[in-house]
This record gives structure tokens, C-alpha cells and sequence, in this order.
């Protein structure tokens, strides 16, 4: 493994001012499931890890039915798999922790970190997005709030500026007329990324569906909406036959790329089998 120099922060303005001072080659280190893996393999010039993990404040969740789901940047994404709450509100969410690497990855991997990494193919990210999620941001000068869906700039990339720090995510209450689902298929069924994933996020009301949410993973250079697809189906019963046009249209909006885990004709094809699943499988909590 590539030496580095270890600090360890015990407030957020300590972190955020190593950060600053230390240089280009600085990273938090709060789960490193993902960190220290590269720092081994020498993926990534680490010169300075930055320890967070003592840091009050970032390991709490909370719930209420205004604001909704809080957690901080250091809860593990094995803790909110486990969360009944998570379970019952939130199912597409669990369903992506559950897909998440292996048991022991989940329990030392933190979900901030998984999203902060801005990976396309990341399981968090699209179920999130779906259900509108925000993102909480420190500096030593300001604190400010960022819809998840706007946190990304590209593969790898966010709007964090120097300095910066996430320190938890928030996600919008659900409902008791919502109905969630969050699709990934690979090219195997666990420890694997994800090839395509689907997250559906929707109401209903009165028979006809109120509003949805559409966001594709790993099939372009960030996590995306399909405001076509979702502008489809608004206003309708969700029949199959305008399911089916909808996810025919979600494929015309993605952008994916072919590499070693698949073709961009066959991600293309997947995203309109999975949108209609992911949709059909919301409604399931109409039934």
C-alpha cells in the first residue's frame, strides 16, 4: 500500500480546514470501503486521509412526518438496511442497501460515501434521486442544501467546492398513497454493480397516478431522470399499454456507453424492461 499521512478531525470546521490546507491529494475517511481499495491498488494518489468518524453529530437519524428521513455522513449503509422504518417507508431504498456489495461491506460502508463517490452505477443514487432527496453541505463559511439530482457533474465528479463537506442526506416523508421500487440487474445477482438500475418513486390519487419519478442508473455519465417517460404517465391509471409507451420512451432518453459489463444496445433494451417492472411493482402498494 502507497504511504500516507493519517489526521484525525474532532469538529467539522477541523476537517474542513484540513481539507483546505493540506491540498488536492486530501480525502475524508469515514467507511473506506472504497478508499482504501484504491489506495492499495494505487488507483488513486492519496497523500492525506482526513479521519471524520469522531465527528459528533454524523452517525444520527431522524424521522418526522414533515420533514422526513435525515441521516448523517457516517451511518452505514447496513444500518439503514436494517432500520424497519427504511423497510416500511421506504422499500425502494432498502431494496438498493440490500444490493450493495456484501453483508460485510454494507456494514462498514456509509451511504454519503457511496453517493460522493458519483459513480453512475452507484445503488443509492437512483432511489434517492426518485424520491427527491437532499444534500446537506458544510463549509467553514456556509451551510447549504442541494437536491441530490443536482449534486452531479459528471462520472466521479460533484459540486463540492474545496473545503466542503457532506454531512447527511434528507429524504423527502412518504406518504401513504406512494408507492416505491428500485430495480438493478447485473450479471450476477450479488457483489456486483450494477449494469442498469431503475428507481421509480410515485403517488396516486383517485385511480390516476399524481406524480412519478423515473431515474436511471448506469446508463449515462450521471444518474438520470426521464422527464418524457414521467410526463407520460402523469394524470393516467398507469394501464399497461401507457407503461409500456413510457418505458419505451425512458429508452430513448438514456445515454448509455458499451464497456466490459455490457452493451449500450443491450443497457438501452434493459431500461425499458426494468422501467415497466420498477412501475408495475410500485403499484404493487396499491393492491
Amino acid at each position: 500500500m502507497r504511504r500516507f499521512e493519517y489526521h484525525r478531525a474532532d469538529t467539522l470546521e477541523q476537517a474542513s480546514r484540513l481539507l483546505t490546507d493540506l491540498g488536492d491529494d486530501t480525502f475524508l475517511f469515514n467507511g473506506g470501503t472504497d478508499l482504501l481499495v484504491e489506495i492499495r491498488e494505487r488507483l488513486r494518489r492519496v497523500r492525506y486521509v482526513v479521519d471524520i468518524k469522531q465527528i459528533p453529530g454524523l452517525c444520527d437519524i431522524t424521522y418526522d412526518e414533515t420533514r422526513g428521513l435525515t441521516f448523517g455522513a457516517l451511518v452505514t449503509v447496513g444500518r439503514l438496511e436494517n432500520l424497519p422504518l427504511v423497510g416500511q417507508r421506504y422499500p425502494n431504498l432498502r431494496a438498493a442497501f440490500a444490493s450493495l456489495g456484501s453483508i460485510q461491506v454494507r456494514n462498514r460502508a456509509t451511504v454519503v460515501g457511496n453517493v460522493c463517490r458519483a459513480s453512475p452505477s452507484a445503488d443509492t443514487i437512483p432511489p434517492l434521486i426518485a424520491d427527491g432527496a437532499f444534500i446537506h453541505i458544510y463549509s467553514r463559511t456556509n451551510m447549504r442544501v442541494v437536491p441530490l439530482a443536482e449534486f452531479f457533474t459528471g462520472p466521479g465528479k460533484t459540486v463540492l467546492a474545496k473545503g466542503e463537506i457532506v454531512t447527511g442526506i434528507t429524504v423527502p416523508p412518504a406518504g401513504d398513497n406512494a408507492g416505491k421500487a428500485y430495480l438493478k440487474h447485473g450479471r450476477r445477482k450479488a457483489m456486483e454493480l450494477s449494469t442498469v438500475g431503475v428507481a421509480v418513486s410515485l403517488t396516486m390519487e383517485d385511480g390516476l397516478c399524481n406524480d412519478i419519478r423515473i431515474a436511471l442508473g448506469a446508463v449515462g455519465a450521471t444518474v438520470l431522470r426521464a422527464p418524457e417517460a414521467e410526463a407520460m404517465l402523469r394524470g393516467t391509471a398507469l394501464d399497461a399499454a401507457t407503461v409500456k409507451n413510457a418505458a419505451d420512451k425512458a429508452m430513448q432518453e438514456c445515454t448509455p456507453i458499451s464497456n466490459v459489463r455490457a452493451s449500450a444496445d443491450y443497457r438501452r433494451d434493459m431500461v425499458g424492461v426494468l422501467t415497466g417492472r420498477a412501475i408495475k411493482q410500485a403499484l404493487e402498494a396499491f393492491a
